[in-house]
């Protein structure tokens, strides 16, 4: 029996094995220099900024100004983490798609039943990627609202944990389906049917998200696991609806 931990497990030591490695360093580097750009020119300016803001403050609230540098520190420590895996999907969903079919392949012995060339992918990925975020977050703002409803709160820590392990398991189980032509409403069918293996898995995967840098490293993990995954639970499960 495959389990989500063995996964994640056997997925990042395949990830890492020699004919894999480029897939996986080329979004990190991305996504570093990405990064790096936004901050730098984020503190380059910030000077400027705050002057400006404090131009338009009153006299006698000047002294607010010493409060501001820790506030904006820590309001970009807290972007940084919340985007960070959004953008990491985003720059490395076509590498993290090239990763997938390469796993399958070494792991399995086949390809997978993708057909399409190297651009065609690579533009794919991207559109899927945002099919992914059509779909994740009307439900979101949904659960955020219940998040203020008086009663129904009490049960939000726990809606907002399986809604993460859904979102995770939509997010890294979707790369190997994509692959064989899997479309997206059946790649949710195939989730549902197996949701246990499904919830557990994008647990797995949440807890990794939440290591800001580390995730970097430990994500192509999640998708070579998901891969695994995939060719144990979730292959056999044929439905209508195939793309």
């Amino acid at each position: 029996m495959l389990d989500a931990i063995t996964a994640l497990a056997r997925g990042t030591r395949l990830a890492y094995s020699p004919g894999l490695r480029r897939y996986v360093f080329a979004p990190i580097v991305v996504n570093l220099l990405v990064y790096a750009a936004m901050l730098r020119v984020v503190l380059a300016n910030f000077g400027g900024w705050l002057e400006g803001w404090m131009a338009l403050v009153p006299a006698w609230l000047a002294w607010l100004e010493w409060l501001i540098w820790p506030l904006f520190v820590i309001s970009l420590v807290v972007i940084v983490f919340f985007t960070f895996t959004v953008l990491t999907h985003l720059i490395a969903a076509p590498f993290y798609g090239f990763l997938a079919a390469r796993v399958e392949l070494v792991a399995t012995g086949r390809p997978p039943l993708d057909d399409r060339g190297f651009m065609k992918t690579a533009v794919d990925a991207l559109g899927r990627e945002l099919v992914k975020l059509v779909y994740i977050a009307p439900r979101a703002l949904l659960l955020l609202v219940v998040s203020w409803i008086p009663g129904l709160n009490l049960a939000a820590p726990l809606l907002w944990a399986l809604f993460s392990a859904w979102v995770m398991a939509i997010a890294y189980l979707d790369y190997p389906m994509d692959n064989n032509k899997v479309s997206f409403a059946d790649m949710r069918r195939r989730l549902r049917a197996c949701w246990w293996q499904s919830l557990s898995f994008g647990g797995c995967v949440t807890l990794v998200t939440w290591i800001p840098l580390a995730n970097l490293f430990l994500l192509p993990g999640a998708v070579a696991g998901a891969v695994l995954m995939w060719e144990r639970h979730y292959q056999g499960l044929v439905g209508p609806v195939q793309r």
